[in-house]
């Protein structure tokens, strides 16, 4: 009877093993950690990537809502790195044995030193080292790559930074898809109608400090002849030093427009039969400054 009482532990012990539910291959082993903030708070938007030993990635993934992570490898050694956004990236190396569980057990992510912000003043935008890109669906099907060659813009940084400002003017018959029939389209009536709206602009009215490298970068953005506010989810990449010295500050941006908005009309498209570009496109800006004079 003590036998087959123990015999019945040893099973709900291995039924309730961490190993229990994974389905591990021959030849495989679970690696594992937890993502905590110095008060021990879990680090739920953690980013974990796993390479191996000569630096060729693995796996990667985000946290669960635990700060957790998981995942099945084959036996060998392997590097791990945790990166979360507002703190410094953990690296560690582990090693991995066959039909086991290599745990790194709790990883704490210290905060990050904010980069350093630029000094006040007028800075450039500089082109040839700036991108401003979108993507636009194709009727829900394929992604439409294409970007605005020709703009300018300065940013006025003041003390406090928040009451920076910001002018972008864009070239509007500057578009390029890398398809010259879809781009005289894009250019033509039916879309930007460059020739009665050669630009898009951009003026800033606010700068929102959101943590860490993070900025809400809010404005009026003028395209086709209509005026909408629209917010700039900013990342802001730092200070560095270009070729002749001078100093330079970087950053990325995202937003997401809706040609609806600005006139651009969806449904007047479907109903001509013309299906060129989607009705929302997403913007990507990589965008570098110099400080002028």
């Amino acid at each position: 009877m003590i036998g087959r009482w123990l015999g019945s532990r040893t099973n709900r012990v291995q039924r309730t093993s961490p190993l229990a539910a994974v389905l591990m291959p021959p030849s495989a082993g679970v690696l594992a950690c937890r993502a905590l903030d110095p008060v021990n708070e879990p680090v739920r938007h953690a980013e974990f990537a796993v390479t191996d030993t000569m630096g060729r990635p693995v796996v990667s993934g985000g946290a669960d809502p635990f700060g957790s992570f998981m995942t099945t490898v084959p036996a060998g050694e392997y590097r791990l790195a945790v990166s979360a956004e507002g703190y410094t990236p953990y690296r560690a190396t582990t090693q991995v044995a066959e039909n086991s569980l290599a745990s790194l057990g709790d990883v704490r992510l210290q905060v990050a030193r904010p980069a350093e912000l630029p000094g006040p003043g007028d800075w450039e935008i500089e082109s040839a080292h700036s991108s401003i890109g979108f993507t636009a669906r194709h009727i829900g099907l394929a992604r439409i790559h294409g970007q605005f060659k020709s703009f300018a813009g300065v940013i006025r940084i003041t003390e406090p930074v928040e009451h920076s400002a910001m002018h972008v003017v864009i070239d509007a018959a500057s578009i390029d898809t890398n398809m010259r029939m879809r781009d005289d389209h894009l250019r033509s009536a039916d879309f930007l109608d460059v020739a009665k709206f050669p630009t898009l602009e951009f003026y800033s009215d606010r700068f929102v400090h959101k943590g860490g490298n993070r900025w809400a970068v809010t404005g009026a953005l003028s395209l086709h002849g209509v005026t909408r506010t629209v917010t700039l989810d900013t990342e802001y990449l730092g200070l560095g030093n270009g070729m002749e010295g001078e100093v330079r500050a970087a950053c990325r941006a995202t937003t997401e427009l809706h040609r609806d908005d600005f006139t651009v009309s969806w449904q007047t498209m479907l109903a001509r039969g013309i299906a060129v570009v989607g009705p929302s496109i997403k913007v990507d800006l990589d965008v570098q400054v110099v400080r002028k004079g």
